[in-house]
């Protein structure tokens, strides 16, 4: 007892008789709940016996160790059929070994997740034999003792085992087919996206359902823009033929005109097909471009006529160099005969001239059709200025002027005279055709610049110094787009008729072929400048280069000795040909007619120490000629001349036996070297007068044998190989 309650106040007797009355009211109300708590338990666990024993599925109570804590009715007619049975004890007994560590597996995820269920586990029956079933395991909250429990309710499928495998195999074909079909969508997809034609779908009203990206990148729309929209928006002449399409039908309806969102023509060629799918008919349209193939067409188009005019370029040129050849050959003749300070030279000078530059035109179109490396040598751009200027003049439409400025103190240039003339020209006409119809003035500047560093990278030019040609016009001018296709070969901004399309694409050419480039500075209303880079050599490069031969009036007339066929159809050539070279001492016998020729050669087969033969001539080519000579005799020196050598002709001739090539027209001079040299003979000067003064008073001497004389055992000339030919002359 508390030494301190004595001194508390003792309660009264009544309030002493209360508080042990209310704690008596506490207590009984207590009991009165748990008797309550009781017979609710009682009811609960009576209703649980009674749901676990009548239940129809085969139930067990196992510890957390597989020991058998209760089992129903069901479970005890499912695993012990017959008294003889073993007891259920543990759950594992049950279990065959081959499933036993997956029903473990099972227990042990059961305790973290409360819940688990092993489909197919075969189980032993004792005397009943094995079973196939599906084991549930849920935990449960056990009084009874410490340990986890769980309870087991097994489903015996052994008599739908094969539905379910059935069923599962459906299942995966079923999955199998949806991934394929997935696959295949992927893949269609994929395909009609990266197609390089434009795809689009419409349905049964012709409105777009498939757009792929072909198909925005021809019509310039994007996918977003032309879903659900008709189809006459970008075909229009396509309605009443795509409705007339059935279901599996395949057309082509050939070319058809669309247009872009924007309302561009579009040459197009289009195939149609209809298909019928669950949401209706779908009919698809391939459409591809055709504005490429046009273009191309349009350029073999042109290339075929520059091949035509390439061809009849080698007719022409055959018969004009003839007449060329005529014309120099005489003039050089006439001057041979004209005393000195006579007034007629200045006359055959101007012939002469002509002459040549009727010559050269005929290079540059052959050149040109050929295809032909440029032959480059040191020049000054004001020579091709002033020779293209003199051609240009004789052209000139009414109003139209040419200025030429600049050209003092002007570098040298390494190129070819013909394509750099080729090159202004073009340029000039193309200046004339822009200034008109109005009046105007073509400015030729020839300059030189020396670029720095930042210029030349805007031009793509190294630094140096560079000849500057340059061509002005005030005309039209040409705006971006112009300026970006103006070097594409057959484009042109004329009218139908009136170009080709090639001039500033040579102009291109000639320039990457020098080294150089072209400068284009231009815009609307503003007229154009074309100006051409031409890197210039220094003096000391221009040192190092070989000067140029002698031209022909600069060299003496020399004497030849030998016996020469000529067979041309041109008879003004031939009559050349007979005078040129026996003016040389030779002994020249022509013939027009090749049939004749052969005749004599096959007559007297020694008799001859050289034959040229023209190339082209009625009913005979002078390559067969060289053939059917080389039979005759082989060892007879042979030359074949022509104004058009292809690369064939040349391989033609030097299979049939020829050792040179004689490109017409040529100089006399030019003509006699190429003789010597085939001849193997060696040239003497004419003599002078003093020279014919002395041999008089010297005593005769034995006159020397002809060639033609010589006895047929003499030797053969041995083939050449590397001679001094004149320019328009070549060996093989």
């Amino acid at each position: 007892m508390d030494p301190n309650t004595h001194n508390l106040p003792a309660k009264p007797m009544d309030e002493v008789l209360a508080d042990m009355q209310a704690y008596q009211r506490e207590l009984e109300a207590q009991n009165e709940a748990l008797r309550f708590s009781r017979i609710a338990a009682e009811g609960a666990f009576e209703r649980f016996e009674s749901l676990f024993s009548n239940v129809p599925l085969a139930l067990m109570v196992i510890d957390e160790f597989g020991m058998v804590a209760q089992s129903n009715a069901m479970a005890t007619q499912l695993f012990r059929p017959r008294e003889s049975d073993p007891a259920l004890n543990f759950l594992m007994l049950l279990i065959s070994p081959k499933d036993e560590p997956r029903v473990r597996a099972a227990l042990d995820q059961a305790r973290i997740t409360g819940r688990i269920e092993v489909n197919e586990v075969t189980f032993h029956r004792g005397s009943a034999g094995m079973m196939t079933g599906d084991l549930q395991i849920a935990r449960i909250e056990y009084s009874a003792d410490k340990l986890l429990h769980f309870i087991c309710a097994v489903t015996d499928q052994t008599s739908r085992i094969a539905e379910r495998h059935e069923l599962q195999q459906n299942a995966q074909a079923l999955n199998e087919r949806n991934k394929a079909l997935f696959m295949s969508e992927a893949h269609l997809a994929a395909i009609i996206n990266s197609s390089l034609d434009a795809i689009v779908c419409v349905d049964a009203q012709q409105r777009i359902t498939v757009f792929n990206p072909a198909a925005a990148r021809l019509f310039q729309c994007t996918a977003d823009k032309a879903l659900n929209t008709p189809l006459s928006r970008f075909l229009p002449a396509l309605q009443t033929k795509v409705a007339g399409v059935g279901p599996g039908e395949q057309l082509s309806l050939g070319e058809v005109v669309g247009q872009t969102a924007s309302g561009m023509a579009l040459p197009l060629e289009i195939n149609v097909s209809c298909q019928r799918h669950s949401l209706g008919l779908v009919t698809t349209l391939f459409a591809r471009d055709l504005t490429s193939r046009k273009i191309m067409e349009s350029q073999l188009l042109e290339s075929h006529k520059m091949q035509a005019v390439g061809t009849m370029a080698g007719g022409i040129a055959h018969d004009f160099n003839n007449i060329l050849s005529a014309i120099l050959g005489n003039v050089a003749l006439a001057k041979e005969d004209l005393q000195d300070n006579d007034l007629a030279a200045v006359s055959l000078d101007e012939i002469e001239r002509a002459g040549r530059r009727a010559r050269n035109l005929v290079r540059q179109i052959l050149t040109f059709s050929r295809n032909d490396e440029p032959i480059r040598s040191p020049l000054k751009l004001m020579d091709v200025v002033r020779d293209a200027v003199r051609l240009l003049r004789v052209t000139l439409p009414p109003g139209i002027s040419l200025k030429v400025e600049g050209g003092h103190s002007m570098p040298m240039v390494m190129a070819d005279a013909i394509q750099v003339e080729q090159a202004l020209v073009n340029l000039c006409t193309n200046a004339i055709h822009a200034t008109l119809p109005t009046n105007g003035t073509i400015t030729i500047l020839v300059d030189s610049l020396q670029l720095d560093a930042r210029q030349a990278e805007t031009l793509n030019l190294p630094p140096q110094r560079y000849a500057v040609l340059s061509v002005q016009d005030a005309g039209k001018g040409m705006d971006e787009v112009t300026l970006g296709r103006i070097f594409e070969p057959f484009f042109t901004t004329k009218d139908v008729g009136q170009g080709t399309g090639l001039g500033l694409a040579v102009v291109h050419g000639v320039m990457r072929s020098h080294q150089g480039t072209v400068d284009v500075q231009s815009a609307p209303g503003q007229g154009s400048i074309f100006s051409l880079y031409f890197p210039a050599i220094s003096q000391q490069t221009l040192d190092g280069i070989s000067p140029e031969p002698a031209r022909a009036k600069a060299r003496k007339a020399t004497r030849l000795r030998g016996h020469v066929m000529y067979v041309d159809d041109d008879k003004a050539l031939v009559f050349l040909i007979q005078r040129a070279l026996g003016r040389r001492g030779l002994k020249v016998s022509t013939f027009s007619n090749p049939q004749l020729a052969m005749a004599a050669l096959r007559e007297h087969p020694m008799e001859y120490d050289l034959l040229v033969t023209d190339y082209n001539m009625p009913g005979i080519s002078g390559v067969e000629v060289l053939r059917e000579a080389s039979m005759i005799r082989p060892d007879l020196p042979l030359a074949l001349a022509s104004g058009y050598v292809t690369p064939e002709i040349e391989a033609e001739a030097l299979q049939a036996g020829a050792r040179a090539l004689i490109h017409k027209p040529n100089d006399v001079d030019e003509l006699c070297d190429t003789v010597a040299d085939l001849l193997g003979t060696t040239q003497e000067p004419e003599q002078t007068q003093e020279q014919a003064q002395e041999l008089a008073q010297e005593p005769p001497q034995e006159p020397a044998q002809e060639p033609h004389q010589a006895a047929p055992s003499a030797a053969a000339p041995a083939p050449l190989t590397a001679l001094p030919l004149g320019e328009n002359a070549s060996l093989l």
